[in-house]
């Protein structure tokens, strides 16, 4: 595993031995950064289930002004905390280290443009994160959900999915706030 693509582009990454973390493959994020596209520089990115760090750390490479990482694992933690030194980006990173279902309960004043949401492939419960993102979404947000294959992700009032792509067991589904809510100003300021 490796950074592709920005300032940091080629450095090592290293991931976590256990079984719970699931690092994203080279191809996998390649394909997620070629669809982010030119949302990704001067986004503000929000890492939920951060595990190894490999997708903030990949949108800081390429231009994001900072990436917030929410894991609670301590060995991936460690391991985060690692790869953002050794690619000297931890200056535009900050690392939460809580279970993401306490992080979004509590008020934020942060909006975010980007939100990566990678729950354990165990973990079927993905309603309830993606219900509570809407306070944290900056108004033309993307949110991204990376699941198993045959896991269904539900769209939340207020998010509508607008793309799904498939990679082996590994499904990407994109989601963004309703057009119908921007138009009536309540999604949020940047």
């Amino acid at each position: 595993m490796r950074v592709i693509a920005g300032t940091a582009r080629g450095r090592a990454l290293l991931a976590p031995r256990s079984r719970t973390t699931r690092p994203i493959t080279d191809r996998v994020k390649e394909s997620l950064f070629g669809i982010l596209g030119e949302r990704v520089p001067e986004a503000r990115v929000l890492d939920l289930y951060a595990g190894s760090g490999a997708v903030g750390i990949e949108a800081l490479s390429r231009g994001a002004t900072s990436c917030l990482f929410v894991e609670r694992g301590p060995e991936a933690l460690a391991v985060l905390r690692r790869n953002l030194e050794a690619t000297g980006l931890a200056d535009k990173g900050r690392v939460s280290r809580e279970a993401v279902e306490h992080f979004l309960a509590a008020p934020h004043a942060e909006r975010y443009d980007i939100v990566m949401v990678d729950p354990p492939f165990a973990e079927h419960a993905i309603l309830a994160p993606l219900q509570a993102l809407r306070p944290f979404l900056a108004p033309r947000a993307t949110v991204v959900v990376r699941t198993f294959w045959r896991t269904p992700v539900p769209a939340p009032d207020g998010l509508a999915i607008t793309r799904q792509r498939r990679f082996g067991e590994t499904m990407l589904t994109f989601l963004e706030p309703d057009r119908e809510e921007l138009e009536e100003g309540t999604g949020g300021d940047r």
